[in-house]
């Protein structure tokens, strides 16, 4: 694969209208379109990645990691297993089971972590992570029940060949429809067809739907843009199966398709230009508050008069990650009735409403900064619907209680790091996220409190999310400012201590095989 990132992609965005302009022929002539979707065969194809997919797809678990193993001593790079991963992930079950998902969204962030570990360890969360992606293309029956296959170019009027048109047909559950409409898009512009797919990814808030979508797309950096449609499509066909189920169910049309357009229309929001003025730290503390205790309308009403008044979208961004961050450090932890055996009462890892909050509004932030205006806009109105409304039976007070902090008597940096450590070995969410936070009180370094909270993101389960929420808060806590950012890693901390205990399956089995 050759080198290729996300901001060359976004050479590709508005050039879906350079071609509807200028007609395909003449397009294809200047090189602005990519081929069109293969129709003549059943099983899509990757290329020189071809067989590593495969290997993906057909090697019975319990084989599998010495055959990684080996194929990286043969001089495979990670980036190269993990698009390998993806896109057999993609193939096998295209976007449509929930397993299955959980691994593709894992994926980027494993690679991320490795790039933080020492370079003999660096293998351990990818390993850790395809693991469980082969292990469920087993379970769901491997390359026979793979749900991807080419697909063909719709051929519409211009009006119907955009994000309207592909909402359209995701709201009517037409899988093919959408699926053409969007193999469409993606032939004309893959940028472009990005925004284009944003109007499905608002028409709803769900978690999973958002942040597939925003996973998807830092995948491209490690697949590449030939990519684009095999990944992005899987969210198309999530939106399509979500709405199937609504329907099936004869569940109401979601009231964010309302509030979305008024508020834009209301606020003008499309018509303007995206402001620049800087927030300082009360105003993002009020505008949390909003959002963290407020109605979902209302919280998304502050979010667009706020940009209505023209402050910069990413202060009113890291607002809406405040207030998903206090909804950890609210929990009051997993109820008896929903407790399960990898997530026992009291648990706040895995599926919880602050790690599912963090994760879709770190996901929402990201979409609006690589995203047209309109975008920018929306996402940030639907995410901050999306995080508020949540606040029923949670705890009054935030994590850590001054009760907590009271027995904290440590103040040196690598004492209180090794509390931390034995605090989440006893399961104490309390003391570790107070420890966590006393530490960043006393300004101490922060490397070594990610150091630590890693290592166990990576030997962990954590109920298919620890390396989603670790990755989340970590570009958190380096795009937040110094008042807010602690509380992040604080999250992480308690978090962390509540998934301790749940090893991840094939992580002893990969530290043997690296002899780590």
């Amino acid at each position: 694969m050759r080198d290729w990132n996300r901001r060359e992609f976004l050479a590709d965005v508005g050039r879906g209208m350079l071609v509807a302009s200028v007609g395909a022929t003449v397009a294809h002539d200047l090189g602005l379109s990519s081929a069109l979707a293969d129709e003549g065969t059943e099983t899509l194809s990757f290329g020189k990645l071809e067989p590593l997919v495969a290997l993906m797809q057909e090697t019975p678990v319990n084989k599998l990691l010495p055959r990684l193993v080996e194929t990286m001593r043969a001089g495979t790079e990670l980036r190269t297993l993990v698009a390998a991963g993806a896109l057999a992930n993609a193939r096998t079950f295209g976007g449509q089971d929930y397993t299955g998902y959980h691994a593709f969204m894992a994926l980027a962030p494993a690679l991320d972590m490795a790039k933080e570990l020492p370079e003999a360890q660096r293998a351990l969360p990818v390993l850790k992570v395809l693991y469980r992606n082969t292990n469920r293309i087993q379970e769901k029956g491997g390359r026979g029940q793979e749900l991807l296959h080419p697909v063909k170019a719709a051929t519409l009027a211009p009006d119907r060949l955009n994000g309207e048109g592909l909402r359209q047909a995701t709201r009517t559950a037409d899988e093919a429809g959408a699926e053409q409409i969007f193999a469409a898009l993606v032939n004309e512009a893959p940028g472009e067809a990005f925004n284009h797919l944003q109007f499905a990814i608002q028409d709803e808030v769900d978690v999973h739907r958002v942040v597939l979508a925003w996973r998807a797309w830092v995948l491209l950096d490690v697949t590449g843009k030939e990519q684009a449609h095999s990944l992005l499509r899987q969210s198309v066909r999530y939106c399509v199966d979500s709405e199937r189920h609504r329907i099936e169910h004869k569940r109401s049309e979601p009231e964010v398709r309302t509030v979305l357009p008024k508020l834009l229309d209301q606020y003008r929001l499309l018509s303007r230009s995206l402001g620049a003025r800087q927030a300082e730290d009360a105003w993002v503390e009020r505008l949390s508050q909003t959002i963290y205790s407020g109605r979902r309308e209302q919280a998304a009403d502050a979010v667009a008069a706020a940009l209505a008044e023209g402050m910069a979208p990413e202060g009113v961004g890291e607002a809406i990650s405040l207030a998903a961050n206090q909804l950890v450090l609210h929990d009051p932890g997993r109820r008896k009735e929903h407790a399960s055996a990898a997530k026992p009462a009291g648990s706040v890892h895995g599926d919880s409403v602050g790690v599912h909050a963090s994760d879709a509004a770190n996901a929402w932030r990201n979409i609006a900064r690589v995203s047209n205006q309109r975008n920018t806009v929306a996402s940030l109105l639907v995410g901050a619907y999306h995080t508020a409304g949540q606040g029923s039976g949670l705890n009054q007070d935030a994590f850590p209680l001054a009760e907590h902090l009271e027995k904290i008597t440590q103040k040196d940096a690598v004492g209180l790091v090794r509390e931390t450590e034995a605090a989440i070995q006893d399961k104490d969410q309390s003391r570790a996220c107070a420890l966590v936070h006393r530490y960043g009180e006393l300004d101490h370094p922060a490397r070594p409190v990610f150091d630590l909270l890693l290592r166990y993101a990576v030997s962990q389960d954590g109920a298919l999310h620890a390396e989603k929420y670790y990755r989340t808060v970590t570009e958190e806590f380096t795009t937040s400012r110094a008042k807010f950012r602690w509380r992040q890693l604080a999250a992480l901390a308690r978090v962390t201590a509540s998934e301790y205990g749940f090893p991840a399956p094939g992580y002893v089995e990969a530290c043997q095989l690296l002899k780590v």
